[in-house]
């Protein structure tokens, strides 16, 4: 944070809200307030004055990325997706808190018609969580909305960007025939977690993302982690390389056809890849943490299936090799 503050007007950052961001934690407001206004004010540096006046009314925002003259726009879409958050009780029986699902297909229709590609980041991921079954992070009826949306809008978005579980996870956005169409990722956090739902620990880690500076594709990740054990024993950090995507899976990018092969290695019968995925899913926290058939099917159904229709068609079937 003090790097932040100190190269703030130096740096290009494009920060995005989530739940342990205000008090009391996960009920942040559908309208103006005291921290939205203090974020706004915090990010001004970075922002334009359109995406502040956007951040202090629902906490989320547009903007360009500046482009080279050879490049296509890119925009950065914000999203406070805290307002769809389960625990949230301040929107709970909302339709569309803040307006920012409307708000949302307006920019995204707008980027549509001026041939912008768009990468869409946000705390709370859409999708089901790959450690607990039948359980979106946010809740259902939001969750449904954005995969429409997103789904609409698809040929637009080119990398969807989230965290809040504080494990690494990937997942695909499929169109409704079952085309894979978005890639999403789930970055592991700097702070390691262990909850009711979630009795395993994790590493912290840090990522860097490769891009096709045309398209906007994402071409590739580098994944970096700090042996938390190591580090209390030694008494001192030593960040490592844990594994460049592309490599450690045998994927040539990152793009959802990439991927969509990927999950069917990952999905197939004793498969070599998935104990791999599972360990990098902890930030090579434990080596020895074996994930038994629920689990795997759990992990697999949660990265490829995002609304409730084609997860629950997937949980129910139990084999997930013929979806592979």
């Amino acid at each position: 944070m003090r790097l932040l503050i100190l190269y703030r007007e130096e740096l290009q950052v494009f920060p995005a809200l989530g739940n342990h961001d205000y008090w009391p934690q996960d009920q942040l407001p559908a309208s103006v307030s005291e921290v939205y206004n203090a974020v706004a004010d915090f990010w001004k540096p970075w922002l334009t004055d359109e995406a502040v006046n956007t951040l202090r009314k629902g906490g989320f925002y547009t903007q360009i990325v500046q482009p080279s003259i050879t490049s296509p726009p890119l925009r950065i879409i914000s999203l406070n997706t805290v307002l769809y958050y389960s625990p949230n009780n301040v929107t709970l029986n909302m339709t569309d808190p803040a307006h920012q699902l409307e708000w949302l297909e307006h920019i995204l229709e707008m980027a549509y018609q001026n041939k912008e590609k768009v990468y869409v980041i946000g705390h709370v991921p859409v999708g089901y969580l790959p450690f607990v079954r039948n359980t979106t992070a946010m809740r259902q009826f939001y969750n449904e909305r954005l995969i429409a949306i997103f789904r609409k809008y698809s040929g637009v978005i080119a990398g969807q960007f989230f965290g809040h579980t504080h494990r690494d996870s990937i997942m695909l956005l499929l169109d409704t025939k079952g085309k894979p169409v978005n890639s999403l990722f789930v970055a592991p956090a700097v702070t390691p977690v262990k909850s009711l739902w979630q009795v395993d620990s994790n590493n912290p880690g840090v990522r860097l993302y490769q891009y096709d500076p045309l398209s906007y594709s994402i071409l590739n990740l580098w994944q970096f982690y700090l042996n938390l054990t190591e580090a209390n024993m030694k008494n001192e950090s030593d960040w490592k390389l844990e594994y460049i995507m592309t490599k450690a899976y045998g994927i040539k990018d990152l793009k959802p056809e990439s991927l969509y092969g990927m999950v069917k290695q990952l999905s197939t019968p004793h498969s070599t890849l998935f104990p791999k995925y599972y360990n990098n899913y902890f930030v090579s926290y434990d080596g020895n943490k074996l994930c038994e058939e629920h689990c795997r099917v759990t992990q697999l159904c949660a990265i490829k299936y995002l609304d409730f229709t084609s997860y629950t068609d997937c949980i129910g079937n139990e084999d997930t090799s013929q979806y592979g």
